[in-house]
């Protein structure tokens, strides 16, 4: 088979996964799919002479498929090469096409995971089957991981998966997954077209923190001045409409220096904000990495219109920069006063490594040998992925690498987790192409 079999093969791929209805609503008792997609994986990788490992993560039907290729160096680490197979849930009745159809249309393959990320995972399959049809020997030992529970925090996913079966990662010292790799063309400083590819390098901690308020039960009908909800709802709209200071993060000052350095344009950091704006759709992204976050989502409390309740519980959505943590609970703290607890319901870290090495040079050479015009700059994803629970428990050094090279006018950013989803049929073939020139160098 040859690589340019494998590109061709990647879309049919991508497609097909699309189809499988992987929806993780975050319920374990109506996710649905997973194990069909893991069916599909192992049949492709089995095909081709693999020996795969399956495993369920903690719960029924939550299974993750492992393969391994040697190395031509087994004196070096291994790279962890990961993928999540989970969606989240989409409706029909707001597509222009059907979420699961796989459907190729206008250049683009549509579906839900068409981007987030059945590219990747196909990209992975059609690459690791090239590889052991034709007998390469990649420089180092690969694992391929194809993952359940990503899309829910990896509970029952990478993170129990890192918590209980370590020895499925054994050797393992660097990881490349989602989401990074990806085309951002600006002008540059003679107009033309410059094209950034950015390699995630760091991404913002992602908690969720239940807040509660105790106060006197009582009838609805009389005087209160010790009232739960009241509390809480003055809490939370004091939390929800808070700034938090803009802080520049080593990643976010390499992105910035990078793109003035390509464009010629200036971010000065009185107004930071506003010079991101030139960035396009991916201002939502990059504005997301100067601040934290703390967006209530979620509110609970009563039981009947006329009984004030002694307790009233709410939740927010927390997103904290590389080494805020300490500083944002005590601003968090001072903004809820004394009346009100916190904790945690679920605490996925930040994490940063540095933009160097001979990973992130094997990035950059693949890349021009498929674009000259590439450039590579860092970047923080506003988000969280799987490299949290690969970082935190395995100390691995962890990189977002899904190559695309994407249309300029495409709003790359608005397709995560949104209506129409879909990947450009051009941008899969180059990713496949980067992707395997990347694993033979690595």
């Amino acid at each position: 088979m040859s690589r340019i079999e494998a590109e061709d093969e990647v879309v049919g791929i991508a497609a097909d996964l699309i189809r499988i209805d992987t929806t993780n609503t975050g319920d374990p008792a109506t996710v649905v799919g997973e194990r069909e997609a893991a069916d599909y994986v192992v049949g492709k990788l089995v095909e081709v002479g693999y020996e795969v490992e399956r495993v369920e993560s903690g719960a029924p039907g939550r299974d993750n498929v492992f393969a391994r290729l040697p190395g031509a160096d087994p004196s070096r680490g291994a790279l962890l090469v990961h993928g999540h197979l989970d969606v989240v849930p989409a409706d029909p009745s707001e597509w222009s096409v059907h979420p699961f159809s796989g459907v190729v249309r206008d250049g683009y393959l549509w579906g839900r995971g068409a981007v987030d990320m059945k590219d990747m995972v196909g990209m992975m399959i059609a690459v690791a089957r090239r590889f052991k049809r034709d007998g390469i020997t990649p420089p180092r030992e690969l694992v391929f991981a194809f993952l359940a529970d990503e899309e829910a925090g990896g509970k029952f996913g990478s993170q129990w998966l890192a918590d209980n079966r370590p020895d499925l990662f054994e050797g393992c010292t660097e990881a490349v997954g989602e989401v990074g790799g990806f085309s951002l063309t600006l002008p540059d400083k003679q107009g033309d077209p410059a094209r950034l590819y950015l390699i995630e390098t760091a991404e913002k901690g992602v908690a969720w923190m239940r807040l509660r308020a105790r106060g006197r039960a009582g009838h609805g009908s009389f005087l209160h001045e010790d009232n739960a909800v009241t509390t809480l709802a003055e809490a939370v709209g004091r939390l929800g409409r808070h700034r938090f200071p803009l802080v520049v993060t080593e990643t976010v000052d390499e992105f910035l220096t990078s793109v003035s350095e390509a464009t010629g344009m200036e971010f000065p950091r009185d107004d930071l904000e506003g010079a991101l704006a030139k960035l396009g759709p991916l201002s939502r992204i990059i504005g997301a990495t100067v601040r934290d976050t703390a967006n209530p989502t979620m509110l609970d409390a009563g039981y009947k219109a006329n009984v004030i309740p002694s307790t009233a519980e709410a939740v927010v959505d927390c997103r904290v920069l590389p080494g805020r943590e300490e500083a944002f609970l005590r601003e968090v703290d001072e903004i809820l006063g004394p009346d009100i607890t916190r904790e945690w319901v679920s605490h996925l870290p930040a994490l940063q490594t540095g933009f160097d090495g001979d990973l992130v040079e094997a990035m950059g050479a693949a890349l021009r040998a498929e674009d000259p015009e590439a450039r590579t700059v860092p970047y923080m994803l506003s988000g969280g992925t799987d490299a949290k629970a690969f970082e935190d428990k395995l100390g691995l050094r962890c990189f977002g690498f899904a190559p695309l090279r994407l249309p300029p006018d495409l709003d790359f950013a608005s397709l995560f987790h949104g209506v129409d989803e879909r990947v450009p049929v051009d941008a899969l073939r180059f990713g496949t192409r980067v992707l395997d020139r990347f694993l033979r160098s690595c």
